[in-house]
């Protein structure tokens, strides 16, 4: 039987005005709607009575399809807080995926933007779960909808004529309150999940770790908070969550459009936001990004390493930027790179190197790197990074054999090369399938890629293993340059060497080759495809 003294940890506990906090900040959606956090409290309750009349019972599971809107932040709240499971469909899977994902979720109800309806529309290999699409503006749905499914209109109308009386019902804190899929390099996406209780004290742990920084990327009431890591992408790394709990005001970008995200960035007086290095790497090349004042605008990189040439470029814009680390299996933060106020004394080529490390845990997060039999590795010495957390997916859905090498010896394995530093801090070397290993010695591919980076004339850069008779493998860099920039592989060639002699870089990791391409190819959300890489670049059979 429940008690007072022992309250369950449930996302419905997370809404500021349930727990009577004034608030007087509001949240924005770039389609023109800007409401108070009274009125999202109701339109909350409002979601889940449409909802419910619509017949959605509680244990469901619901797939959600659209881009980042006032709306999608409202699922966060009501569908878990109801009792069904938030499904947050990546819409940058193939149509085939997103409908392997909805039909591996055994999704009943899908609430979607008019623009992903025709990820429903194909065929399903194992059938369409689905009994209502409830659609989300635009009532055409401009084709066919598998047969059987009941199409339900304008979703956004039914909760403005929708009653604001709902009691959220009595939960499991550890009942699943959120599904996503992980877009890996290989095989079908994999299923993650999480509950009430884990995604509360994720939430819990963020604004700690965030709130006691002495000095630089703090997250707090004051802030304006807008996330440029996609709503369905493992929680926007739980930053909506922490910025709901204290209030701060909140914007929505819908589509990601670098023109409309800077407008909304100085228009809005967005403070905080987060992104996968290559979306900054857009935003920075627009023209309007230099009509910005970017001074103490904070950003965390997450996703994949910070480039240290894009660290320099956003420092000498006055950017408070500084990374972190995680995954989609652990909930997802794990470290933060917050500098110390000594640190932040350094000059600026230090600056550089201390903000692309990965950072230091994140509290009540237990990381270590490990040897192959999962043993404890000295300072400095690099080795497979694991977790303990109280917020680590517990298995993957459906799927025992990849569970149990994803939990090896009780920790959760990330497939991720690193080391810590004395300073505490964790710097990651590279991915365990993209290390190479030339003459039987171990290159890292990041670390060539942080040196490239900074090299006049290169606007984005990936290094991969190719095979090589005589040292089994060799690395090639494959490098997009700035538009008009001339001998990019020639001044690339001449660094490399030249930190070689320096000793910066053992001169079997330079390269040999320096390749000039118009792309590189990325995953879903934005990380470099190296799988996709080394098939178009590395030897044709």
């Amino acid at each position: 039987m429940q008690t007072f003294g022992d309250m369950p940890l449930l996302i419905s506990s997370l809404l500021p005005a349930d727990n009577g906090n004034f608030v007087p900040n509001e949240i924005v959606d770039a389609a023109g709607l800007r409401y108070g956090y009274p009125e999202f409290i109701r339109r909350i309750r409002k979601f889940a009575n449409v909802l419910a009349t619509l017949g959605v019972e509680q244990g469901e599971t619901i797939a959600v399809l659209d881009w980042d809107s006032h709306l999608y932040l409202e699922s966060y709240y009501a569908i878990p807080s109801m009792g069904c499971v938030l499904q947050t469909v990546n819409i940058r899977l193939s149509p085939e995926q997103v409908r392997y994902t909805i039909s591996h979720a055994g999704a009943k109800t899908a609430i979607v933007h008019p623009e992903f309806v025709p990820f429903l529309q194909g065929e399903w290999k194992d059938g369409c779960p689905l009994e209502r699409v409830i659609l989300i503006g635009a009532n055409d749905v401009g084709g066919t909808i598998p047969e059987g499914v009941t199409v339900h209109s304008d979703i956004l109308t039914r909760i403005d004529d929708a009653s604001a009386d709902y009691v959220w019902p009595e939960l499991d804190e550890r009942a699943t309150a959120t599904r996503f899929y992980t877009s890996g390099t290989t095989g079908l996406p994999k299923a993650v999940f999480y509950s009430h209780r884990q995604i509360v004290l994720h939430t819990l742990a963020i604004l700690a770790t965030f709130g006691t920084s002495p000095v630089q990327g703090r997250l707090h009431k004051d802030d304006v908070y807008m996330p440029i890591t996609p709503l369905f992408h493992a929680h926007a790394w739980g930053t909506p969550y922490a910025a709901t709990l204290i209030g701060a005001k909140q914007v929505y970008p819908g589509r990601y459009v670098p023109e409309k995200l800077l407008r909304l960035i100085q228009d809005e007086g967005v403070t905080f936001s987060h992104c996968v290095a290559s979306i900054l790497q857009m935003l920075l090349d627009d023209p309007l990004a230099k009509e910005i004042d970017w001074k103490g605008r904070k950003m965390l990189i997450g996703g994949g390493p910070l480039p240290e040439g894009l660290a320099r470029r956003a420092l000498d814009t006055g950017m408070d930027i500084f990374s972190g680390y995680g995954m989609s299996e652990t909930g997802p933060v794990q470290t933060i790179n917050h500098l110390t106020t000594a640190e932040l004394q350094q000059p600026m080529e230090e600056q550089v190197a201390l903000r692309t490390r990965a950072g230091r845990p994140v509290v009540l997060c237990n990381i270590k790197a490990v040897s192959d039999d999962c043993a404890p590795l000295p300072v400095g010495v690099d080795g497979e990074i694991v977790f303990r957390s109280p917020w680590l997916t517990a298995a993957y859905a459906d799927d025992a054999v990849a569970s149990a090498e994803l939990w090896a010896g009780s920790w959760l394995h990330s497939g991720d090369i690193g080391h810590f530093g004395a300073d505490g801090a964790l710097r990651i070397t590279d991915r365990l399938k993209d290390v190479i290993k030339s003459g039987g010695e171990w290159i890292s591919s990041q670390q060539l890629e942080g040196l490239i980076s900074q090299v006049d004339g290169v606007s984005e850069v990936a290094v991969i293993g190719v095979p090589d008779e005589k040292w089994g493998e060799r690395p090639l860099a494959l490098i997009v340059p700035v538009a008009g920039a001339a001998n990019c592989d020639k001044r690339v060639l001449d660094r490399l060497a030249e930190l070689a002699d320096a000793g910066v870089l053992p001169r079997y990791a330079v390269p040999e080759t320096v390749k000039l391409v118009d792309g590189l190819a990325r995953t879903s959300v934005g990380k470099l495809n190296k799988k996709v890489l080394r098939t178009l670049y590395g030897p044709k059979e």
